[in-house]
């Protein structure tokens, strides 16, 4: 079973989500090497440098089931905008304390901490919102046009922007942040509400931002007294008790969908090399391909347009090959294109490895997507994409902290071996696993949880 190979209308409100998405994540690489840049001015304490890294990528982590719990509790379109708009601010207040002089570490820690919880928010109910945008058997091309959009506004715009304008002035990259944050809330606002789309069957429409739509729940009656209060601190407690209730709802609906199961771990088990890869890239382009340092830019630059290449031929490869196959071969021609790289020794050979496997990325990101968007109840979206994002990301830090160890150990050129047996063994795994065909009344598109491809993750 293949999916619709003809041309996909995506319509007026996938143009503006996708403006949206676009203009938040070239904000975000405007942002992300700013905040680093700003680190390093205010302190050369490597701990410091680092800590505001790691506040950056923790909440994703720890609080990325919460966000799918309330992606799913609140109405998706106002979810998005509210959250753009403190984000804005949040920036915004930012680059106001870097023009006085008033940013210090703490701030940025702060900052990166609130800006990552709030994202986490964002993602999930960005993911959710997309089915009720486009036809399901646009998916794969939809999500696909989505990663090249962010491609190109983050590699090709973005980065290279983000230290022109923090030398001009510490504060500009935050303020045209802020911007793009405020104009991303706009274009989402500009969406059709859900009552003038079509319902997708059996789902209902979420409440709006603090309107919680679990029984228990209420709002507008006047506040109790005595042992009215108590009750209704108890009644706190449940609908605490309710919200990591709904997050395990999400974890065990994952857990029993075998397909969407089974590669979630088979992504987990990969993002352990791929983070790996990330981690020494570096070091390996410059010390084993002998790349100049003036060249790494065109090394990143081609890597960039591999990973598009990928997103925009996403739609097309699933419907020629179906999604099984198609998942397969991606994670083979991975293993294969890492391959080339650990055995590369010169700027142009590794170059194309690296292309070629960020073009799997991008494809696998885009079927991951696509798949879950179409198979997954509209009520669970938010939670069952919050939970593959946290399980298929979990390995990232662990493969990120291995590679260092043995690179300092073995040096880089082992590391990228390891790497490549790694994605062997995941692939080989991958077609034992997963089967060519769907069983009847199976959706057309197979996906993943989503994995960040070199060289950036977000």
């Amino acid at each position: 079973m293949t999916v619709d190979s003809r041309p996909a209308r995506l319509g007026r409100d996938y143009r503006l989500l996708w403006s949206a998405t676009v203009a938040s994540r070239f904000g975000d690489t405007l942002r992300t090497p700013a905040l680093a840049l700003l680190a390093v001015a205010l302190t050369r304490d490597p701990r410091t440098v680092a800590l505001v890294t790691v506040a950056g990528q923790l909440p994703s982590l720890l609080l990325g089931l919460l966000g799918g719990v309330y992606a799913d509790r609140w109405e998706r379109r106002r979810t998005m905008a509210a959250v753009d708009a403190l984000r804005a601010v949040v920036v915004a207040g930012l680059a106001v304390a870097v023009a006085l002089d008033r940013a210090g570490p703490a701030l940025l820690v702060l900052v990166a901490v609130l800006l990552a919880t709030l994202g986490a928010l964002f993602d999930a109910a960005s993911f959710a919102l997309l089915p009720a945008v486009v036809p399901a058997g646009a998916l794969p091309t939809a999500n696909g046009r989505l990663q090249a959009g962010t491609a190109v506004a983050g590699g090709f715009l973005g980065a290279p922007l983000a230290g022109v304008l923090f030398a001009a002035s510490a504060a500009l990259p935050f303020t045209v942040d802020a911007v793009t944050f405020a104009v991303a809330a706009l274009l989402v606002l500009a969406l059709r509400p859900p009552a003038d789309r079509p319902a997708r069957p059996g789902t209902r429409t979420p409440a709006g931002p603090g309107t919680p739509t679990d029984p228990g729940s209420s709002a507008g009656p006047p506040r109790p007294t005595g042992g009215a209060a108590r009750r209704g601190a108890a009644g706190g407690n449940r609908r605490r008790s309710a919200v990591w209730r709904e997050a395990g709802e999400g974890l065990r609906w994952l857990r029993g969908e075998p397909v969407l199961w089974r590669v979630t771990l088979l992504s987990a088990g990969s993002n352990l090399a791929i983070s790996g890869l990330m981690a020494v890239l570096v070091l390996y382009a410059l010390d084993v391909l002998r790349v100049p340092p003036g060249g790494y830019g065109l090394l990143a630059a081609g890597t960039i347009l591999g990973g598009l290449a990928g997103a925009l031929g996403a739609g097309r490869l699933a419907a020629r090959l179906g999604p099984v196959a198609a998942l397969r071969l991606v994670l083979l021609g991975q293993a294969v294109a890492l391959t080339g790289l650990a055995v590369a020794r010169s700027p142009l050979p590794g170059g194309l490895a690296l292309a070629a496997f960020a073009a799997g990325t991008t494809v696998w990101n885009s079927l991951f997507a696509a798949y879950g968007q179409a198979r997954v109840p509209a009520g669970l979206l938010g939670r069952v994409g919050s939970a593959q994002r946290m399980v298929g990301l979990v390995s990232a830090p662990v493969g990120a902290a291995a590679a260092g160890l043995a690179g300092a150990a073995y040096g880089v050129a082992a590391v990228i071996v390891a790497t490549a047996v790694v994605t062997g063994l995941v692939s080989a795994v991958a077609w034992r696993l997963l089967r060519p065909a769907l069983p009847s009344g199976e959706p057309t598109t197979v996906g993943t949880a989503a994995r960040p491809g070199p060289p950036r993750s977000r």
